[in-house]
């Protein structure tokens, strides 16, 4: 006898990951989730594996994965190398690095600007350059 697999709303899975449903709805139309069925009065329906697929979703949205990155990640199984997943995380890091660098050059530039409007005994300096033809 085949066993009963249990059912989730949209609200119950949504409120199980702190999520709105519109969330889970968005997440439908970009193919990241899939609903098992609807109810008689028409709700949405989630397998409670959609809780760890969400989680796993959030995660990856989390440490800057794009939503065609995480479609991909999913496609993926055990039996799938782990070569295209470590490729997928070193180009993610590479992005993450260079975003670094930019930042700390913005960082400086910022803190630069600042010490001269710090030390400036009349008029901004920093608005008198931007005012410059």
């Amino acid at each position: 006898m085949p066993r009963e697999k249990k059912l989730a709303t949209i609200g119950q899975i949504a409120a199980s990951v702190g999520v709105a449903t519109s969330t889970l709805r968005f997440y439908e139309r970009e193919g990241l989730l899939s609903p098992a069925g609807r109810s008689p009065a028409g709700y949405r329906l989630y397998e409670l594996g959609a809780v760890e697929q969400l989680q796993f979703i959030r995660s990856a949205q989390s440490v800057g994965f794009s939503l065609e990155n995480i479609k991909a990640l999913l496609s993926l199984d055990e039996r799938t190398s782990c070569k295209q997943v470590q490729i997928m995380i070193q180009s993610r890091l590479n992005d993450i690095t260079q975003r670094i660098v930019e930042l700390k050059s913005v960082q400086r530039t910022l803190t630069h600007t600042l010490n001269r409007c710090r030390k400036s005994k009349k008029g901004c300096p920093v608005l008198k350059d931007f005012l410059k033809p």
